[in-house]
């Protein structure tokens, strides 16, 4: 009886603690919202007019776009109409190069070799995990839905297909670490290519069987050769940016200036000069950005094929891979984000919201670099020394959404029999998705990174402060010794001896 009785008031005031922070809550909105006022709106649309703007550009371009699609444009006219896309495309590329070199040599010059090493390999760890992670998902939903059953019929073969081997391409990869000129690696890639080559090769006779025969005409068999064909790899290039070796000289360079302490100093203004000249050009560029990624979007789809066709032909491969980019960028990176700093992954996407529309809009990770570091370090404030080391890497190397892409394509293709699709026409929309996912991992591991290596950065913090106030002490006491002796000039010297 007591039991009960002691039990039933704590229920009630369960409830009722419950019903009263409802109410507390409730009325504390109440008065938040009727505390607004218009300079409270005015600052927040100002505050987030680049967020909004971009969304704005977004949804403008795709209506646009559709709108657009029955007048059948030509391919000329389609062009022109996509110009300022195009000049905002050509701005972004533009300030990459010098964005990546500028930002990896100041990032590492301002770490020390433990610092850098202990970041390195937390970022390394990072964007393996991840890949492994997009790979295995892309996996599971393709084979889980199966979009390849039932489509062989309406596939059709296109193209031819590049003999590569692993060994050449692994090879290339290598050598595109260690360009042997900076200058050409700015617009130049090392690629192995392929060409026949016929060698005349002497025709062994066969002991066992002919040696009888051939033993008095063996001078005569020495002379008989046969033509054989093989493909033999040449060095060869394709157009495009050598961002991996950029990023490893860079690294290296800035791991040297570092280590010159004083020396290097010249060195490291320079670099850090030139990184906040091209972050202001970005600042400028990125009023642009809404305007250009409207005619972006709208230009691309106004020059997409028939969607009926498409959407006829690959709509289930489409759906599998919107399906798996979404888990990953939705569901394992912000979760993975959580796992490790305990912090709301949604507050820390929020700020990279304007990039991630960029990157929809741009379908270019590396085009959206400049954004992406502005939206970390101003509106996330992340670590300028982690974003400068984490952000140009991962642009280079870590691609979630495209290793999903392309293990989800591989067994797609499997399931059609091996035949090779015609993708230009469908690559639209699922190319903008793998980009932006390329840039939400990106973000989210500058995120990681620096929360994990925070107590080496405030110890390195600590050392420099150290050592600027015991050089700033030394010229103050360098003055005042100065000031002492000027009198007593004669004595100057005897006063040097005795030191």
């Amino acid at each position: 009886m007591t039991k009960s009785n002691g039990e039933e008031p704590k229920a009630g005031g369960r409830v009722e603690r419950f019903q009263q922070g409802v109410r507390k809550r409730t009325l504390l909105a109440k008065k938040k919202v009727q505390s607004v006022t218009k300079e409270d709106v005015r600052g927040c649309l100002v505050r987030n007019a680049f967020v909004l703007l971009t969304v704005s550009a977004v949804i403008v371009g795709t209506i646009l776009g559709f709108a657009l699609r029955p007048y059948r444009m030509s391919y000329r006219e389609v062009k022109y109409f996509s110009f300022p896309g195009e000049l905002l495309m050509r701005m972004l590329q533009m300030l990459v190069l010098p964005l990546i070199i500028s930002s990896l040599v100041t990032g590492m010059a301002a770490l020390d070799s433990k610092a850098s090493g202990k970041m390195g390999m937390r970022a390394v760890v990072y964007y393996m995990t991840t890949t492994i992670i997009a790979v295995v998902i892309g996996i599971v939903v393709v084979i889980i839905i199966h979009p390849g059953k039932g489509t062989k019929e309406h596939m059709h073969r296109e193209g031819k297909i590049v003999q590569v081997t692993a060994a050449d391409a692994f090879l290339d990869l290598i050598r595109n670490m260690f360009p042997p000129n900076l200058v050409e690696a700015c617009f130049k890639q090392f690629k192995t290519n392929y060409e026949k080559k016929s060698f005349t090769v002497p025709i062994q006779p066969n002991e066992t069987v002919l040696g009888a025969v051939i033993n008095n005409v063996s001078e005569a068999m020495e002379t008989l050769t046969r033509v054989r064909e093989e493909l033999v790899p040449i060095a060869g290039s394709v157009n495009g940016v050598n961002a991996l070796g950029l990023v490893v000289f860079s690294m290296c360079f800035g791991f040297v200036i570092g280590n010159m302490k004083e020396q290097g100093q010249a060195l490291r203004d320079f670099f850090d000069s030139l990184n906040e000249a091209i972050m202001r050009l970005v600042a400028v560029i990125m009023w642009y950005a809404p305007l250009g990624i409207l005619f972006l979007i709208a230009g691309k789809i106004v020059e997409m094929e028939d969607m009926g066709v498409i959407g006829g032909q690959l709509a289930m491969y489409t759906v599998t891979v919107i399906v798996g980019l979404l888990i990953h960028g939705v569901i394992v990176l912000p979760l993975f984000y959580f796992l490790v700093t305990r912090k709301n992954p949604w507050v820390f996407i929020g700020g990279l919201l304007q990039a991630l529309v960029t990157a929809l809009g741009t379908s270019s990770s590396s085009a959206t670099l400049p954004i992406t570091f502005k939206c970390l370090e101003e509106n996330n404030g992340v670590d300028k020394r982690v974003t400068r080391f984490v952000l140009p890497v991962g642009a280079t190397i870590n691609m979630d959404g495209t290793a999903l892409y392309e293990a989800l394509a591989a067994i797609f293709i499997a399931q059609v029999n091996n035949f090779d699709l015609n993708f230009g026409q469908i690559i639209t929309i699922r190319d903008r998705l793998r980009t932006t996912t390329n840039v939400l991992g990106d973000s989210l591991g500058a995120g990681i990174v620096e929360y994990l290596s925070r107590h080496e950065l405030k110890s390195h913090d600590v050392e420099l402060g150290n050592s600027v106030i015991e050089e700033n002490e030394m010229k103050k006491s360098y003055q005042l010794v100065a000031q002492d002796s000027e009198p007593e000039k004669p004595g100057h010297g005897h006063g040097e001896t005795k030191m």
